[in-house]
């Protein structure tokens, strides 16, 4: 294992991150206060609770739910596709630096920041409403599956993309809907039959559930359900990178 090559890989997508601090961090911290603010205080005072907790607490998995998932695909799509797009990705590709190498690097920086970037919204959720955690290991299992898993799948959009417009045509038109619809701001409980058999279907649903589980033990679908679905998406995830490092997909002409 090339420890250099990886660490090399890894600090170069880490210090890209602290050149922008604004747009990495500061940005989406500000857009989820801004959430609380509008779901937690005007929405939140018309619905008292859900499942036995206020509405402003119920909704934190969901938010920090919603920025993991955007911003793990962002981060890792962005990292792989812009050497790609200048030229450099096969200098990359000629070095003595196995795929495995390449993928800790790129993928482990995007669930890296990520992780970060949860943490802190997790710290700042805590300024506006009381958080419990009541099981912090499935807390934390699902944090770093999470990040890993979705990193991988941001991975495979960057080396599928061959335009800026296809690196957000996924995020924009079946993550962040999928998101919204996946419980983040409400439960599956709450929805009519019909729809509620609907949001089953919304892959999404589990990951927001599992999350809001080991927060305060409730949860539209149990957490073996929840579990088994994100590691079965780390693994679809790293079959279909592994084909695409093996036939060159994309990535050698």
């Amino acid at each position: 294992m090339n420890l250099r090559a990886i660490y090399a890989i890894y600090t170069f997508e880490m210090m890209r991150t602290f050149r922008t601090l604004m747009q990495s961090i500061a940005s989406p911290v500000l857009s989820t206060s801004l959430y609380f603010i509008v779901f937690g205080s005007a929405i939140g005072s018309r619905i008292q609770e859900v499942d036995g907790v206020s509405y402003g607490s119920f909704i934190v998995p969901g938010l920090i739910m919603l920025s993991l998932l955007t911003e793990s695909i962002g981060n890792a799509s962005f990292g792989i596709y812009f050497p790609k797009f200048t030229g450099t990705i096969y200098e990359i590709l000629s070095a003595p630096v196995s795929m495995i190498e390449i993928v800790f690097g790129f993928v482990g920086a995007a669930a890296t920041k990520s992780l970060i970037l949860g943490l802190i919204m997790l710290l700042t959720s805590s300024f506006f409403v009381p958080v419990k955690i009541a099981h912090p290991f499935f807390m934390v299992l699902f944090l770093l599956l999470t990040c890993i898993s979705f990193s991988l799948f941001g991975f495979i959009i960057g080396i599928w993309a061959d335009s800026f417009e296809k690196l957000q045509v996924i995020p924009m038109l079946v993550i962040t809907p999928l998101v919204f619809l996946g419980g983040s701001f409400y439960s599956a409980s709450m929805l009519p039959p019909f729809w509620q058999k609907i949001c089953m279907l919304n892959p999404v649903l589990y990951l927001v559930s599992g999350f809001r589980w080991s927060f305060y033990e409730i949860s539209d679908v149990s957490i073996e359900m929840s579990l088994t679905f994100i590691f079965a998406f780390l693994a679809t995830c790293m079959v279909v990178v592994y084909l695409m490092f093996k036939t060159g997909y994309k990535l050698r002409k």
